[in-house]
């Protein structure tokens, strides 16, 4: 499958939106209990620095998932560290694509200077956890029960990738 990964712009906002918003209804890999508005994304990539760039991934010339590197954390002694993010449309599962996402937010994290990747993963997501051991990701604690969608108590695994060079 032919797959092209760039810049997200403007335009790709309802594509973005239509990948997230279907796991805000379906799933607890996101804990968004309500769906993200067209202006909300919008409003969300405008607020994007060079830094913390938003990738999509397109089949065929169809936006089918997107992944993030986003702040982790206001303080300034957190700058160098990123979280990243990454939802593929659920029809295109299985097929590589989170992981030529991911592969490529870290390229850009290395690239950018940062020097940490944290993710935050519910627990019971298996395929994330599996897709960011692939990547060279360790697990870094697990929050027990600190989550709640669809009337279950939700675990929040973290796990980290240094992009610190010896």
């Amino acid at each position: 499958m032919e797959a092209r990964i760039r810049l997200a712009e403007e335009a790709d906002a309802q594509a973005i939106n239509s990948v997230y918003n279907h796991y805000v209804r379906t799933s607890t890999c996101t804990w968004h209990l309500t769906e993200e508005t067209a202006e909300g994304r919008i409003h969300w990539l405008k607020g994007r620095s060079r830094v913390h760039p938003v990738l999509v991934v397109e089949v065929e010339g169809k936006v089918v998932g997107w992944g993030s590197l986003s702040t982790y954390n206001n303080r300034q002694g957190w700058a160098a560290t990123v979280e990243d993010s990454i939802f593929i449309h659920h029809e295109y599962h299985g097929k590589g694509l989170g992981k030529r996402v991911l592969r490529e937010l870290l390229t850009r994290a290395e690239a950018l200077g940062h020097k940490s990747v944290i993710a935050r993963i519910s627990g019971e997501q298996a395929a994330s956890l599996k897709l960011h051991e692939a990547c060279g990701f360790t697990h870094a604690g697990l929050l027990k029960g600190v989550g709640h969608k669809f009337g279950q108590d939700l675990d929040c695994a973290y796990m980290l990738k240094s992009l610190r060079k010896p």
